[in-house]
């Protein structure tokens, strides 16, 4: 064991062996735990996987400011993406509404495309394409309709200018934005004026970091301060139409280029960060990205820059705290997992099966739910194409149902999950949030607050640990809460601001408050989470393995030099 290298050979090979030990003794919790952690389904990519994931704390860690109050995150966040304009038949739009609805969905994202409106020229709404001619809004009226009829809100997309808007017309491509962008704002005041009262929430443009949505000629490169000019521009009429609409920026699209041209764009981080240097910070209610999990599951945990997963939301969250937005939520505009079949060759996507997308997304939504609360809406990418003459492209494969409504293994599993009771989850929440059920003498009391009287009570189902109450009152006053059907507890509250804090274990839990005495505001209600815990016998596994793996692989670099070097003519020593 001459220089040590023995030594250092036999002390990599027992932290292997250690390793090795732990991780049997570890046995099947190994293999889910290694899931819940990389998303992987292949053993030997989980294994890998977890080294990755075990790497996360050598990174700097995204500012997520869970504990933040979010606008516009009281509603259920169930979206899913539609093509209702496609349908050339009412009855097939109503079809697809109905069934959503029926599945336990509370969103519907859905283009109102500015060349399917504002058709032949500026300030005209009529469809002359094909007789009879017919107002250009008489379909997007429909949508409207159909949506206040099923419950349904909407969130609509305004993108996709007419031709004659660009000089040039389609020679930059069909997605190029205007020559003028007051041309775009005059369209989407108009449409906010159309539904005022009945639309509350609009997405300005889709995915304008990448090519062809900016774009895709040549020279047509993608500009985070040409879009900051069309968003704020849109913003202030929409704003002047309405101001409790939601204007929502983006949706940025993953990407890890820097090209700005054809067929590239910018990275979805450094564009978000040059938005916010020309002025967007004020310009935008609301942020949307999209989530794709491409070629791991939702529960990928890897922090990695270069690589596109789910988390990559985290890194978009992390620039808007940074930029002080920690109050804004993100709505996740397309979420989805591609079931393409073997013999389609575009891959791109990714690769599931029906069945593995199906669980993916019940796990998104469930993983949204428990660990962002900065997410206001996720909608899943999507329900259905109006035919099946794209079954030769990959992106087809998103949908939950066929064009002739024959549901996919996903639509069966999300109407399952989404008909679950409502649960509140991590977060900090007003007295508006969903899930709360309120009996008695309540009253609205702005801000989301609500006032009760003597023998107010309110329940609701939480998933998380401690639990903190936060209001007012008015002189002095008595609360009652319980937990989990057990004994309640009183706590008298001083006249103004006071708190409660309950704790419990990580898990599944029942509220029940009653107003005893006085007059009290409910305005907030906060519920912690833990972070989690790697048990010490995965840990030590990983790690001792880690450590002897790289030691081994150094000592036989080290074992070959030696051999490689060429002789030392040196005499020996003495």
């Amino acid at each position: 064991m001459r220089d040590g290298r023995g030594w250092g050979t036999a002390i990599a090979l027992a932290l292997v062996g250690l390793g090795l030990l732990s991780l049997w003794r570890a046995g099947p919790a190994l293999m889910d735990w290694a899931y819940t952690v990389t998303g992987e389904e292949n053993p030997l990519a989980r294994l890998r996987g977890v080294l990755h994931y075990l790497t996360n704390p050598l990174r700097p860690a995204p500012l997520l400011a869970p504990d933040v109050p979010v606008a516009h995150t009281e509603d259920p966040p169930f979206g899913i993406n539609t093509f209702l304009e496609q349908e050339v038949e009412p009855e097939k739009r109503e079809r697809t509404v109905r069934m959503i609805a029926e599945a336990g969905f509370r969103w519907i994202r859905q283009e109102f495309p500015w060349a399917d409106i504002e058709i032949h020229g500026k300030g005209d709404f009529e469809d002359r394409r094909h007789l009879p001619h017919r107002s250009a809004w008489e379909k997007y009226d429909h949508i409207v309709a159909l949506a206040e009829r099923y419950g349904l809100r909407l969130i609509v997309r305004l993108t996709s200018p007419p031709a004659w808007s660009r000089r040039d017309g389609e020679a930059r491509g069909a997605f190029a934005p205007p020559d003028n962008p007051e041309d775009f704002a005059d369209f989407a005041e108009a449409v906010a004026r159309r539904y005022r009262g009945r639309v509350f929430h609009y997405q300005i443009w889709n995915e304008p970091n990448i090519a062809p949505e900016w774009g895709s000629c040549p020279t047509c490169a993608v500009d985070p301060e040409a879009y900051t000019d069309l968003l704020c521009r849109a913003y202030r009429r929409l704003k002047a139409v309405d101001p409790r609409i939601v204007v929502i920026a983006g949706a940025l699209a993953p990407t890890l280029s820097l090209n700005p041209y054809p067929p590239n764009g910018i990275n979805d981080v450094v564009f978000l960060e040059r938005m916010y240097r020309a002025g967007a910070g004020s310009c935008f209610d609301a942020l949307s990205v999209q989530g794709y999990g491409l070629w791991s599951g939702p529960t990928d945990r890897r922090l990695r820059p270069y690589v596109i997963n789910i988390n990559r939301a985290l890194y978009i969250r992390d620039v808007m705290v940074r930029h002080g937005d920690a109050h804004k939520p993100i709505y996740i505009a397309e979420m989805g997992w591609n079931a393409v079949p073997d013999w389609v060759g575009d891959k791109r996507f990714g690769q599931v099966t029906e069945e593995q997308k199906a669980r993916y997304l019940v796990e998104a939504f469930e993983r949204i739910r428990r660990e962002w609360p900065w997410v206001a809406v996720a909608s899943v990418w999507f329900f259905k194409r109006a035919s099946d003459r794209e079954r030769d492209q990959s992106f087809y494969y998103f949908a939950i149902v066929e064009p002739d409504f024959t549901p996919l293994p996903a639509y069966q599993a999300l109407k399952s999950y989404l008909h679950q009771p409502p649960r509140m989850d991590p977060g900090v929440h007003t007295a508006a949030h969903w899930a709360l059920r309120w009996e008695g003498p309540w009253a609205e009391a702005g801000e989301g607050a609500r006032r009760g009287a003597p023998g107010a009570r309110v329940m609701w189902t939480f998933y998380g640990g401690r639990l903190r109450l936060e209001g007012t009152s008015e002189g002095d006053a008595r609360l009652r809460v319980a937990l989990d059907g057990g004994p309640p507890r009183a706590f008298r509250l001083p006249a103004g601001s006071w708190a409660v804090e309950l704790p419990s274990g990580v898990g599944l839990h029942s509220a029940e408050v009653t107003v005893e005495a006085g007059t009290v505001v409910l305005a907030r209600i906060r519920v912690g989470r833990e972070g989690e815990a790697i048990s010490p016998a995965l840990s030590l596994g990983w790690l001792a393995g880690l450590m002897g793996g790289l030691l081994f692989r150094s000592a036989r670099w080290r074992s070959q030099e030696h051999r490689d070097a060429p002789p030392d003519d040196r005499p020996p020593p003495p």
